[in-house]
Order: C-alpha cells, then sequence, then structure tokens
C-alpha cells in the first residue's frame, strides 16, 4: 500500500458525503402539491444522517479504474436511496419494529405506517428513474447502463437484499446455523455494497479485470460490513450509534457472534478486510479511498 500516511480518510468520506448529499437535495424536490407529504417523509428519512457508505464505495469505485464522479453520481445517488428505502421498511412493526434510526424517531413514528411504507416505495421507486433519466446519464454508454441497471436490481430484489431480509425474518428464534447467517449477511447486506462499488467499476469504464478485481473487494467488505453490525450490536454504545445496542438478541437474530462467538467473529471480520484488501494489488494509489474503506469498516464505532 503506497503513500499510506498522504491519505485522509475523514476528510474523504466528509468531502464525498457532500458531494452525495448536494446531488440528493438538486434529485428530490422540495415538498409541495399533493404528494408533499410523501416527499417530506421520504426526505425525513434520506437526510438523517446517513454514512452515504454505498454512494461514496460508487464514487470510489469509479476513481479506481480512472473514471470521474460525474460518470457515476447519479448512480451513487440511486443506491442510496434504494438503501433509504430498505432502512423505512426495515424499521416498520411488521419487521423489526424500531423506534430509532440514527438518533432520531423513524419514519412511521413520524408519518405513521402507511405514509413511512408508501416513503420506501417512493425512494425505491426514484433510484430507477434516476438511473433513466439519459439527461443525466448521456455520457454512459447504453450498454452498460442496462448492465448497471441489472446489477443494482439483482442486487435488490430476491436474489440479495430483499430475499436475505425475508429469510433474516423468518430465522429469528431459529436454531443455530453457520450456513444461514453467511446467506442472510451476503444477502440482506453484502448483495448492494458489493453492487455499488462494483457498478462504480463499471460507469468508469473499468477493464474486465479490474472490475472482477473490485466486485471480488465489494465481496469481502459487504460481508465484513455486516459481521462488524452483529459486533457493535454487542460492544456499541447507543449514545454513539443512534439506535438500541443489543437487539439482536432480544429478537433472536441469527448472527455471527450467536453462532461462531464474539472473537472469532472479529477473527473473520479482520481476515474478510485483509482478503478485501489484497484483491485490489492490481491498483495504484488510486484505490486508496477502497483499502482505506475497508480498514474503516473494523474502526467504525457506528
Amino acid at each position: 500500500m503506497r503513500n499510506k500516511g498522504k491519505f485522509d480518510l475523514k476528510f474523504y468520506l466528509s468531502e464525498k458525503k457532500a458531494i452525495v448529499d448536494r446531488a440528493l437535495e438538486t434529485y428530490i424536490p422540495e415538498p409541495e402539491g399533493s404528494a408533499s407529504d410523501l416527499i417530506k417523509a421520504m426526505k425525513y428519512s434520506l437526510f438523517a444522517g446517513g454514512k452515504r457508505l454505498r454512494p461514496i464505495l460508487c464514487l470510489a469505485g469509479t476513481e479506481a479504474v480512472g473514471g470521474t464522479e460525474t460518470d457515476c453520481l447519479p448512480v451513487a445517488c440511486a443506491l442510496e436511496l434504494i438503501h433509504t428505502y430498505s432502512l423505512i421498511h426495515d424499521d416498520l412493526p411488521m419487521m423489526d419494529n424500531d423506534d430509532l434510526r440514527r438518533g432520531k424517531p423513524t419514519s412511521h413514528k413520524v408519518f405513521g405506517e402507511a405514509v413511512a411504507l408508501l416513503a420506501g416505495d417512493g425512494l425505491l421507486t426514484e433510484a430507477f428513474n434516476l438511473m433513466t433519466r439519459t439527461d443525466l446519464t448521456k455520457d454512459v454508454a447504453p450498454l452498460v447502463m442496462l448492465k448497471v441497471i441489472s446489477l443494482i436490481s439483482h442486487a435488490s430484489g430476491y436474489n440479495g437484499m430483499v430475499g436475505g431480509q425475508v429469510v433474516d425474518i423468518q430465522s429469528e428464534k431459529k436454531p443455530l446455523d453457520f450456513p444461514l447467517v453467511e446467506f442472510i449477511h451476503t444477502h440482506k447486506t453484502g448483495a448492494l455494497i458489493t453492487a455499488s462499488v462494483t457498478s462504480g467499476a463499471m460507469l468508469g469504464r473499468g477493464d474486465e479485470s479490474q472490475v472482477r478485481a473490485i466486485t471480488s473487494y465489494g465481496r469481502k467488505i459487504g460481508l465484513a460490513f455486516q459481521v462488524s453490525d452483529d459486533i457493535l450490536d454487542i460492544e456499541g454504545d447507543s449514545n454513539i450509534m443512534g439506535k438500541k445496542v443489543g437487539a439482536d438478541q432480544e429478537k433472536g437474530k441469527i448472527t455471527y457472534p450467536s453462532v461462531l462467538g464474539l472473537e472469532k467473529s472479529k477473527e473473520i471480520q479482520s481476515e474478510l478486510v485483509e482478503e478485501a484488501i489484497e484483491s485490489l494489488r492490481i491498483f495504484d494509489y488510486a484505490a486508496e479511498p477502497l483499502r482505506r474503506i475497508a480498514l474503516y469498516i473494523i474502526e467504525r464505532k457506528k
């Protein structure tokens, strides 16, 4: 890893988050007209203080292969819309029934269950509208854009995030099973994280070997990120995290620590991060943000 000391991850994440936030403000209209309550609910969750990890990974994937943020910013923002919709739905009483998200009342606590549900639907739909707006993606080859949309659709639906969420719910209070928890983590969380960084590499015009390497990186950090969430649910600070600690055990969820124990989970987390960084060996300093984001997954407190 070259020039490690010269890279400031905190500044990078802050800078990229600001870029994504400005774009999201542009793409999502102000609440007005007959849909004002719905738009207000959509923006409430969208701007509730998220890290913007998925769009930042998309931007960093583009940079790693020599592309620019204009190549991928609409897709990066679409990924955040999809992620936010999933959080709104996860928090609903028929799913995780959470009262707090990022230290604020969850959407259904503020707007009611029906509007919260529809706000999630609105964000998901708008994500695909963003990715098909030719005024925003005119510099992207149509076939590449189609492949990116297909990738993200696959990662978001029953083959990915939604499928993982269903199995997560159905496995509560069931016997501990490692293949099951691995399936949940790689689908519910890992699939969209992988799609985020891979789509960035594709939009940045990466070649086949570069996209393959970044996809391998994405799979490793996607799983590591969810293992980190499992660990934080045991060791984290609820004041820092902005949500209740210990909820997984209370709900009888299958997690890495519940199946393998805390120390073994930490070992696996470290191994995944090391393997993710090794996946980037073909890249030069342009991939330094991706390397440092992988390390951040272990270091983060929320």
